[in-house]
């Protein structure tokens, strides 16, 4: 193991406040707060970028206008608990600013959105219309911000922009937290839907907060002719990063305001296997324990990437921990409501990426494995932001900030063996210079930047076509030719050759399936994808009953659960009859296009093989080289005995997919594809009893990001590797 120190972390306070701008008192303003505020002010300034560290404050900053009584704002964040944890913050800050007619708040989800509807007897169009209608901030997220400018949510008989129309004339800014989590088909949206918000409406403001924005992203927004502000702490230098107490203290004299405290960084080398991380904490359990016996009134959280690992580990920890009187929670994507509200407060959570993006823990110690070089930053990111805690009305500061980075050997070796060696066991190191070395040092995942040129325009189109609906396409007609016009300069294509593409699949589809629609337009125009394989579970290992009712890819259960079939209808009635006891609304509708209904009954302690099948030759498929819907799909794992209940349903649904001639594994390494990215191992009746499938699939939206590039792999002549 190799151990560093990054230093702490101080942001440059504001020279000048501007004005109308009333703070509570003992309150100042961070420099890059201010130079958004005025960003934003500035009538010469369509776009800005906030880039300051994770922890200094840039929430505040997108709310400062809001905070005086001026503005009304939408606030996009990308996963759920991000917004509930964003909500509470922004109505903290509307009690500590007391503003003139004080901001409502609303927060929307989708299964909120559905009660809501269901509760007022309203279409979801109109709850939406009604939530924003009474709103000054109104809290969401963007795919609910995507389907409300595609129409989702309206009746056959509303015209296209009856509900966009009146949201982008109320609120004038649009703020996108955590962007840099966004994959390309996301950031096509939002581009799509900021050309047509400046089409449609005029004098509106966009605010990105990221650490780290994507230049491409910069230079499509310079093409499309937005006026772009990005405020950069640190290329501007208003970080700095203290050797010393004495010069900690110096600094608060002039107060500079800390936001990240030093931590003490440890790299443990693993081998790159999928159990070493979780092998390596169930024999290190003592460690964990050590730190609060040493450290009393820690906090910690171990991130890891698998939802099964976490599962095997907790009880591991949780029986150890909870003989010293300490409580050990989990947060994953399996995890009920209750729990993971409750491991907020635990001295350790166990979780997985859910933990990762934006939600304020107050921890000191930190375990966690990554994947690549983003992943590292931004699970770092979540130690050192506070320096203390509240608990039972006493206030515990924390004595000292660790890490413990599980990471591949290779990886650590780059970093201090060698000739090369860029850091030195026991250096001390600034944040910047240290992120750079990451980047620089460890895996880089594909950005899919072909994927704007060759998908984005799609979204355009349907847009264009709801501009052209008869009853409002005079209304826009001006609009609609600078819609066009943007779109074909900010993807470089012309939106007449996607309409030739886009029939060209619906007539493709009609000759194979006997009717009409367009399962890859309706991919290539959604927001996240929609996954075929997704299934409903009943979760007995759920002690909360209310929380029993989850959905779960099947990819991931078949690796990784054991299960029992259950019908739907048995699923919907438990659900119904669960609600009732509880006297809690139901949210149906995420069980709606379920493949199969499951119940839950343990987790695997060995991950099991599997791979599809394909009833016919691949060959030619996979030398089509182009998105493809195939049917008739199966699934093959020996000794499964209900894998023949899920093939009859599977069978008869059409995936939108892209075939390659290559396992999966040198797909992966090749493509630089991220961690989870839904590629899977297919074979066919000529392979099926090969012991690698000597072929690679992906579904829905991964296919159109393996299509963007598939073109690596043709000039192997199509042979066939086998890793």
């Amino acid at each position: 193991m190799r151990s560093i120190w990054l230093k702490s972390v101080y942001s440059c306070p504001a020279k000048k406040i501007p004005e109308g701008i009333k703070l509570p008192e003992g309150w100042q303003l961070s420099w890059h707060q201010v130079e958004t505020l005025n960003a934003l002010r500035d009538p010469n300034i369509d776009v800005v970028f906030n880039t300051g560290m994770t922890g200094d404050g840039k929430s505040l900053a997108a709310y400062l206008d809001t905070l005086q009584g001026g503005g009304y704002a939408i606030a996009l964040y990308p996963t759920n608990a991000l917004a509930r944890d964003q909500e509470a913050q922004v109505k903290n800050y509307i009690e500590k600013f007391q503003p003139a007619g004080a901001p409502r708040v609303s927060r929307l989800s989708g299964p909120e959105l559905e009660v809501y509807a269901q509760q007022e007897g309203l279409r979801k169009g109109s709850a939406i219309a009604s939530r924003s209608g009474q709103s000054e901030v109104l809290i969401t997220n963007p795919d609910i911000f995507h389907y409300l400018h595609r129409g989702a949510y309206l009746s056959k008989l509303d015209t296209p922009d009856k509900l966009w129309n009146h949201i982008d004339k109320d609120f004038g800014l649009f703020i996108f937290d955590e962007f840099h989590v966004f994959a390309a088909p996301q950031v096509a949206s939002v581009l799509n839907t900021m050309l047509l918000i400046r089409a449609t409406n005029r004098d509106k403001k966009f605010l990105f907060l990221s650490a780290t924005p994507s230049d491409a992203f910069l230079q499509q927004l310079d093409k499309a002719g937005f006026r772009c502000r990005v405020i950069d702490p640190v290329g501007e230098g208003k970080y700095l990063f203290p050797e010393t107490q004495a010069e900690a203290n110096a600094l608060a004299a002039a107060h500079w305001r800390q936001v990240a405290h030093s931590i003490n960084l440890t790299f443990v080398p693993m081998e790159p296997t999928a159990k070493a991380s979780e092998t390596w904490l169930k024999e290190n359990l003592e460690l964990i324990l050590s730190q609060f016996r040493e450290h009393p009134g820690s906090k910690g959280a171990a991130i890891l990437n698998s939802i099964a690992a976490v599962k095997r580990l907790m009880p591991l920890a949780r029986n150890l921990l909870s003989q010293h009187g300490l409580t050990v929670r989990e947060n994953t994507g399996l995890s009920g409501s209750q729990e993971k509200a409750e491991s907020l407060a635990a001295d350790l959570v166990i979780g997985t990426s859910t933990i990762d993006v934006g939600v304020d823990f107050k921890i000191n110690f930190l375990l966690f494995e990554a994947s690549d070089a983003g992943n590292f930053i931004q699970r770092l990111g979540r130690l050192g932001r506070h320096e203390g805690y509240s608990k039972n009305g006493q206030d515990i500061r924390f004595d000292g900030f660790r890490a413990y980075a599980l990471v591949p050997n290779f990886f650590v070796e780059r970093l201090f063996v060698g000739e090369n060696a860029v850091l030195a066991d026991g250096e001390v190191c600034d944040r910047v210079h240290f992120q750079t070395l990451i980047r620089e040092k460890y895996r880089q995942i594909n950005d899919f930047e072909g994927y704007y040129r060759r998908w984005g325009a799609v979204q355009s189109f349907k847009l264009l076509l709801d501009l052209r609906h008869p009853q409002i396409q005079q209304q826009y007609a001006g609009s609609l030719q600078r819609f066009q016009a943007s779109c074909e300069q900010v993807f470089d294509t012309s939106l007449r050759q996607v309409a030739g593409r886009v029939r060209g699949w619906a007539n493709e589809w009609q000759q194979l399936s006997g009717k009409k629609g367009n399962p890859i337009a309706e991919d290539a125009r959604s927001f996240r994808g929609s996954s075929p394989f997704q299934c409903g579970l009943y979760d007995l290992t759920e002690p909360n009953e209310c929380d029993r009712f989850k959905t779960y890819d099947l990819p991931g259960i078949l690796s990784n659960l054991e299960i029992e079939m259950w019908s739907r209808k048995g699923f919907l009635d438990a659900l119904q009859e669960t609600a009732e006891r509880a006297g809690q609304p139901i949210a149906k509708g995420r069980f709606k296009h379920c493949l199969g209904f499951m119940k839950l009954r343990d987790y695997r302690d060995e991950r099991l093989s599997w791979k599809f099948i394909y009833a016919g030759d691949l060959q030619p498929i996979a030398d089509a080289w182009k998105v493809q819907v195939l049917t008739g799909l199966k699934i093959w794992q020996p000794d499964s005995p209900w894998v023949g209940q899920v093939d009859r349903c599977l069978q008869q649904q059409a995936m939108v997919c892209y075939v390659l001639r290559k396992p999966v594994r040198e797909v992966r390494l090749r493509l630089q594809l991220p961690m989870h990215f839904q590629i899977y191992p297919i074979s066919d009746e000529n392979s099926i009893h090969d012991a690698n499938a000597p072929y690679a699939v992906a579904f829905g939206q991964s296919a159109l990001l393996i299509d963007t590039l598939a073109h690596r792999f043709r000039r192997d002549q199509g042979e066939i590797w086998i890793a």
